[in-house]
């Protein structure tokens, strides 16, 4: 179970922040109104939810579950691998400190926690341009004293491991039609979601409910036959600039 979460709302850089898409600048005023309804989604299941202002100086400073690595135990710095966003992370930390004892992994070290999913007592760790494999040995030293496997994937060549792979409970994952074959994921019962509602992989599964993003009807139908409740919400600016629903905040 979840109790608290840690988002940063965006700021007016953010029209300039690191994007593959292809979809236009986002509306900073929308996307202003979208994380208020983000933060108030996850206080409507129970967390604890702190607003951190934008920080100047990062237009992807919003995207804050990059920044950390967070369990019970202990909060992981993480120095992210986009050069642009290298030294987000120390914002973060005071916050951190606030609930946890904080680690800081450093570089050649690369890792980003969007690469980083945590079932039970596991962490699997998806390699990628910005996450590498000293990255994921550096976060198994920092969580292995507190009784956590680490589990590291060379997955599919996408931003982040969760741009494939998502938990929604019921040890039930979303994937890539790329990572459904992974043995290291042969565990889970898996809903493959095809390419074309690619976005929508990235649900977010919050104390038994699922948050499934607004456009995405057959992701949508996929999770809710699983039995899991949901609740859908727009967060289409965030997806100009490669952000998920994950992406949005540190929840432990």
């Amino acid at each position: 179970m979840f109790t608290r979460a840690i988002t940063r709302r965006p700021g007016p850089e953010m029209v300039d922040g690191i994007t593959s898409q292809n979809l236009g600048k986002p509306d900073f005023e929308l996307a202003l109104k979208q994380h208020d309804v983000y933060c108030r989604t996850l206080s409507g299941l129970g967390l604890d939810v702190t607003v951190l202002d934008a920080e100047p100086g990062f237009p992807d400073c919003c995207f804050v579950e990059d920044t950390a690595v967070v369990c019970a135990e202990v909060a992981v710095l993480t120095p992210l691998g986009a050069p642009s966003r290298q030294g987000e992370q120390l914002t973060i930390e005071p916050e951190l400190a606030k609930h946890k004892p904080v680690v800081r992994i450093l570089p050649p070290a690369l890792i980003e926690g969007g690469d980083v999913l945590l079932v039970d007592k596991t962490f699997f760790v998806g390699l990628s341009d910005r996450t590498n494999a000293a990255g994921a040995a550096a976060l198994a030293d920092a969580v292995r004293p507190h009784g956590y496997d680490t589990v590291t994937i060379a997955c599919c060549p996408s931003l982040h491991f969760k741009t494939d792979v998502n938990y929604i409970g019921n040890d039930t994952i979303l994937v890539s039609p790329c990572c459904d074959s992974l043995p290291e994921l042969a565990r889970f019962k898996r809903v493959v979601v095809e390419d074309d509602e690619a976005y929508a992989r990235n649900c977010l599964y919050i104390n038994g409910t699922v948050i499934v993003p607004d456009g995405f009807p057959k992701t949508l139908a996929q999770v809710q036959a699983t039995g899991v409740e949901t609740t859908v919400i727009d967060v289409s600016e965030f997806r100009k600039l490669d952000g998920g629903l994950t992406c949005l905040s540190l929840r432990f």
